[in-house]
């Protein structure tokens, strides 16, 4: 894998058995593909999360849903996770570009965590922090197929939908408070 900055249109092209027109026909730069290719993904998440949020749970059960759909979004379209987790990780524009497209989902998820933790149903943690490591926990085990492997778990649809369990054990013990 290449990444971003090391991979042209002309490159893209190829690999797709396109040519390069074909893309800028749709596109107007490698910058605008890779924007509507970010957003798209973001999307989908945020689509996912929103179909599963039910506006009236609290506490607990709201996060529930939430990695459940999370989960059901890696078991169906894999690709999707791959892509936001490959372009946080790189840096740069793209990085940028995703932290923008993002930017509003987890302000709400800011705003939702300070609550649970005023009304006393989640631990006093610092807000970004914790959605930092459930975002990581939940997306991390949901998507990272060589850590199972290497783990001894073959990563099929049984091996996912033990791992969600344990995600949701896992963060039921990490968030509620005594």
């Amino acid at each position: 894998m290449r990444g971003y900055d090391a991979t042209s249109l002309d490159d893209l092209a190829a690999d797709l058995g396109i040519t390069k027109q074909a893309i800028l026909y749709h596109y107007s730069s490698k910058e605008a593909l890779l924007k509507a290719t970010i957003e798209l993904a973001v999307n989908e998440l945020g689509s996912a999360l929103s179909g599963a949020a039910n506006p009236q749970a609290r506490g607990f059960e709201r996060i529930e849903d939430l990695v459940r759909a999370t989960f059901s979004l890696a078991a169906r379209r894999p690709e999707v996770l791959g892509l936001i987790r490959l372009v946080s990780r790189q840096g740069g524009v793209a990085s940028g570009k995703l932290a923008s497209a993002m930017s509003v989902m987890l302000g709400d998820a800011v705003r939702f965590v300070e609550a649970e933790m005023d009304a006393g149903r989640f631990r006093r943690l610092e807000p970004r922090m914790l959605l930092l490591a459930v975002y990581s926990a939940v997306v991390g085990v949901a998507t990272e197929p060589e850590v199972m492997r290497a783990l001894g778990l073959e990563p099929d649809l049984r091996s996912l939908v033990r791992a969600r369990r344990e995600t949701i054990e896992f963060l039921r013990a990490a968030l509620i408070a005594d």
